[in-house]
């Protein structure tokens, strides 16, 4: 729900995860259960025989795809910006506690803030671009890292998708090894992008159906993106860094495939959907 001024006042998230996924928990706490005035998050298990596996930030990616989507479409129904409406829901500058950090703090606002802006402000995201070019915002927070990223992209009249950029900010408190932070980060939105993208696994009379990379794409290096990084330099104890690169990947180059067509992305791989422009 939202306001005469576009802000949002009222959140229902409904997840249908399946029942034999081991990232099928769902923490009532988790964001944005604490940035809007009434919320509520509710799921239903959807039975399955076919066995599931951990996926690098497994839940989050899920979560970041569908909210940072939803908080561009809303930006868009509002006739904002969606950095500003972005910047809008993480509110003031504060400190989030759940019930089972005590007094520790788990999210800081500030600190995902300053990454937001970082990654706009690196990749001018005021800008203009030419038609059939489009630029996507998304952030999470997971394993106490804070990311921030901006896709991209180009998509031709024929619907061919090129990922032109991805820029990315990062505060995952002292960087120790900085070229290892690095790969890390490349590597995470190089496989978050494939998955988005390309991958998918179909079930055909109770047996996968793909067999070895031929049938179950991966991302070409002739497909690569450009990946600019940018850390903030920090004092704060080092967290996680292997999985918080991966869950903005797909929700910003969506939102860029919705900036540069006009098409939403409501299911992934990607190539699934005719990206065709007129």
């Amino acid at each position: 729900a939202l306001d005469a001024n576009g802000k949002i006042t009222a959140w229902w998230d409904h997840q249908f995860p399946f029942s034999a996924n081991p990232a099928a928990g769902m923490d009532p706490e988790e964001f944005p259960a604490h940035f809007f005035a009434n919320f509520r998050r509710s799921k239903t298990s959807v039975p399955s025989s076919v066995p599931g596996g951990a996926w690098r930030a497994p839940g989050d990616n899920a979560d970041a795809w569908v909210f940072n989507s939803f908080f561009d479409e809303i930006a868009h129904a509002a006739g904002r910006d969606t950095l500003d409406v972005m910047l809008d829901i993480l509110g003031s500058d504060r400190s989030i506690t759940t019930a089972d950090s005590g007094n520790e703090p788990v999210f800081e606002t500030a600190r995902m803030k300053r990454v937001v802006r970082l990654a706009a402000e690196k990749t001018i995201w005021d800008r203009n671009l030419p038609a059939g070019r489009g630029l996507g915002l998304a952030f999470y927070f997971s394993h106490f890292g804070y990311v921030a990223q901006v896709a991209e992209v180009s998509v031709a009249t024929d619907g061919t998708l090129k990922v032109v950029k991805i820029t990315a900010a990062i505060d995952v408190g002292i960087i120790v090894n900085r070229s290892g932070a690095e790969a890390q980060l490349q590597g995470g939105i190089i496989d978050g992008l494939s998955a988005a993208w390309l991958q998918e696994i179909t079930i055909d009379h109770g047996r996968v159906a793909q067999n070895n990379f031929n049938d179950y794409q991966l991302l070409r290096m002739p497909d690569a993106p450009q990946i600019d990084l940018h850390f903030v330099e920090s004092d704060r104890a080092p967290t996680g860094l292997g999985e918080p690169g991966l869950p903005p990947v797909a929700p910003a180059v969506c939102n860029a495939i919705f900036a540069a067509t006009g098409k939403r992305i409501r299911q992934l791989p990607i190539s699934k959907n005719d990206l065709r422009r007129a």
